[in-house]
């Protein structure tokens, strides 16, 4: 798959889980390729696109702690219940080395899911995954 046809599945699924969840689940997404001899971001939607690359690596830490050791293959995903304030919250692996990492910059996961409408709002996220697991990021 193209980055601009993922960029335009992530929008959809992240606007099909608003929907369901009834607000904001994801306000900030970042679609990440991470190579031993360079890593890059690909694409970059939320509030704070002038500050969020300065904070990045602070932000990801909690997220990498809980990935690490596991080997994900694509379309699988990880979340992480406290990863609060701007600290990211949950990745879906898209590709050989690229990533999709989702936030909620107010909410951590485990304030997300106190939410019933948060079983439904995992579907499109699934569904989501599935799809890369299919076609992934080239």
């Amino acid at each position: 798959m193209k980055l601009a046809a993922a960029r335009s599945l992530i929008a959809d699924a992240l606007g099909r889980m608003d929907a369901l969840y009834g607000a904001t689940v994801f306000d900030e997404w970042v679609v990440i390729s991470l190579h031993s001899d360079r890593s890059r971001i690909l694409a970059y939607s939320g509030p704070r696109p002038e500050d969020y690359l300065q904070r990045f690596a602070a932000d990801v830490a909690p997220l990498r702690s809980e990935m690490a050791g596991k080997r994900l293959a694509v379309g699988d995903f990880e979340f992480v219940p406290d990863a609060a304030g701007t600290h990211y919250d949950a990745c879906v692996r898209l590709g050989a080395g690229s990533y999709l990492i989702c936030n909620h910059t107010v909410q951590s996961m485990a304030q997300i899911r106190r939410n019933p409408n948060w079983i439904d709002a995992q579907k499109p996220f699934a569904e989501l995954s599935e799809k890369f697991r299919s076609d992934p990021l080239a």
